[in-house]
């Protein structure tokens, strides 16, 4: 009769604790969008403006590279441009003032001999007339008004072409000189910008990968972080609920760690898992030949989630 009795009050236990069992939320785990900071030109790393687990937002200068070469580079762009400058105005302004006063003073001196070249051949021409001098003599006057005559036309020539400046073929030269330099000189600017290693998002500095004095090669990853704004959930679910995760539903999610505190997320996309290692459910129920799925949820208040901690386990509630 005894053991009668412990049988029955075993089954009845048994019973018990099966009636009692309630059916466990699914599980999932909070995440965020990954964002690494790196940089363009190699440098040594001169100075870290954050710590670890700093909120930054955009904008926000993370770390300061240090670049000798790009300093060296900007002083001899800077002169090439100075040079290309002075050519290009010399090129368009032609002579200077005291070449202009010494070319001025050469055609009025040329001006003065010409005058007397065409005096003394009218001289000669009315002597010639009246046979006082030889044609031999006439036509060495007339020889050396025409000599006259041509320095003259010479000078003003020259001083004409000076008034207007170079050729236009010098001076697009000279131009094209000077935009090469300045272009030179945007090239060092752009890349000295580069020192300052920039947030390009608000984000949270998770990983700081090199110390200060460490060669930081063009591509490296200097930092990584969460962005602030890309938070969203992820949970495993079996194919049999996977009806539940409609794509645009909102579900309700709580999360233990804050008192089971609760928001609201949007399903965006499900995918299929092609890898058990992927199922982020803590203990999974489902049976082996079920195929897995990954469904993503947003929140749907983004300010809500802002402050969860990224790989906290959630509970997605049961539709009533």
């Amino acid at each position: 009769m005894k053991n009668i009795a412990y049988i029955i009050g075993l089954a009845f236990l048994v019973q018990s604790c099966s009636s009692d069992k309630v059916e466990k939320g699914i599980e999932g785990k909070v995440e965020r969008e990954q964002l690494s900071v790196t940089t363009k030109i190699p440098g040594k790393i001169q100075k870290i403006l954050v710590e670890e687990g700093q909120l930054v937002h955009k904008g926000d200068t993370l770390i300061i590279l240090e670049l000798p070469e790009v300093d060296a580079k900007a002083i001899q762009a800077q002169g090439a441009l100075e040079a290309a400058q002075a050519q290009y105005d010399m090129a368009v302004r032609g002579a200077t003032d005291g070449q202009m006063k010494q070319l001025l003073a050469k055609v009025d001196g040329l001006k003065e001999q010409f005058d007397f070249a065409q005096k003394s051949l009218d001289r000669m021409r009315n002597l010639l007339q009246d046979s006082l001098v030889s044609q031999q003599k006439y036509d060495e006057v007339y020889a050396k008004y025409q000599g006259a005559k041509n320095q003259y036309l010479a000078a003003q020539a020259e001083i004409a072409d000076i008034q207007h400046g170079a050729r236009i073929e010098q001076q697009k030269m000279a131009l094209g000189q000077k935009e090469r330099a300045i272009g030179a000189v945007t090239e060092v600017n752009v890349a000295a910008k580069e020192r300052y290693i920039i947030a390009p998002q608000d984000m949270s500095i998770e990983t700081i990968n090199l110390k200060v004095g460490e060669l930081a090669l063009a591509g490296y990853s200097l930092a990584s972080g969460y962005i602030t704004e890309g938070t969203y959930f992820r949970v495993t679910v079996p194919e049999s609920k996977v009806k539940e995760f409609q794509k645009g539903a909102v579900k309700t999610l709580r999360v233990p760690y804050l008192d089971n505190k609760q928001l609201q997320a949007k399903v965006e996309t499900i995918r299929t898992l092609t890898s058990y290692a992927n199922i982020n459910t803590a203990y999974p129920d489902f049976e082996q030949q079920e195929a897995m799925f990954e469904v993503r949820l947003k929140p749907v208040n983004p300010a809500e989630s802002n402050d969860l901690l990224t790989k906290s386990t959630f509970v997605v509630e049961q539709s009533k």
